[in-house]
């Protein structure tokens, strides 16, 4: 499956389709995909979509301008890209290689049963979910995040889509909504993507080690990698990076606070008994 993954980084413009991966590996489809995501813990597709859009976001820091960016990364066409990649790059190609320039993020904070919460989201989802003790510190923290983007503090009323989410999380820190599905607007490399992704199929009042969630990517010698991305989780709670501790059972890190953690914790694993 490694063999498959450097594959289809070598070849971004070929035939990615999923009948000629499963011939390059001696499977049928069904049992390739299967294989594939169990040890790189996404499908083949997510994994070439992720590659494309790293290499795009290389050419674009490079200065290249936008054409050659989506060619070098594999896209056919601009369309393509702008409609299938720019959830996950956060902006458009031109934007991003503007910085953010102009992206409107509103965002709020509000008080929870784990205190200051601030939300940010841009018209495609959520792009900032954290905890703090400061409204402007994480406001500080949000704008270096979007350091170029429009950054507006959310007028009342609020949007129906913003308020559904702020009652989702609100519900889920009572524990009365166990799952989280909320649409998120956040970049990440392809590693820390498949991390996330991971992350979020732990169970509800489940936890793993850093060395279980590396083994069941199938990059058993990623622990701190894997610890890594925790750290760089922006979106609390939706991303639940707090159900995963260290091998001899204890917290571990929680950029939020250990206390935070062990409430979750604590009230994840009360609520599901």
């Amino acid at each position: 499956m490694q063999q498959i993954a450097e594959y289809i980084e070598a070849n971004l413009e070929g035939d990615l389709s999923l009948d000629h991966l499963a011939k390059l590996a001696h499977l049928s489809p069904y049992h390739f995909q299967r294989r594939f995501k169990a040890a790189l813990g996404v499908t083949p597709k997510q994994y070439a979509e992720a590659c494309r859009l790293r290499t795009l976001k290389q050419e674009l820091r490079a200065g290249e301008d936008i054409l050659t960016s989506l060619f070098a990364a594999g896209y056919n066409s601009s369309s393509r890209v702008y409609e299938k990649i720019d959830t996950r790059l956060g902006m458009t190609p031109a934007e991003y290689r503007a910085g953010g320039k102009n992206i409107p993020v509103s965002f709020v904070a509000v008080e929870t049963a784990l205190g200051l919460l601030m939300i940010a989201a841009t018209d495609r989802g959520l792009c900032f979910v954290q905890f703090g003790d400061d409204a402007a510190v994480l406001e500080a923290q949000l704008r270096r995040e979007y350091p170029n983007g429009l950054l507006t503090p959310m007028p009342q009323p609020w949007p129906q889509p913003f308020r559904d989410w702020i009652l989702a999380l609100e519900e889920h820190l009572q524990g009365r909504q166990p799952k989280l599905a909320l649409p998120l607007d956040i970049r990440a490399t392809a590693f820390q993507m498949a991390v996330w992704r991971y992350l979020q199929s732990i169970p509800y009042g489940e936890i793993r080690s850093y060395k279980e969630v590396a083994e069941g990517m199938g990059k058993p010698k990623a622990i701190r990698a894997v610890a890594s991305a925790c750290a760089r989780n922006v979106a609390a709670l939706v991303i639940p990076c707090h159900r995963v501790l260290r091998g001899t059972g204890h917290l571990g890190g929680y950029k939020w606070g250990l206390d935070r953690k062990r409430v979750l914790l604590d009230k994840e694993r009360t609520s599901r008994q």
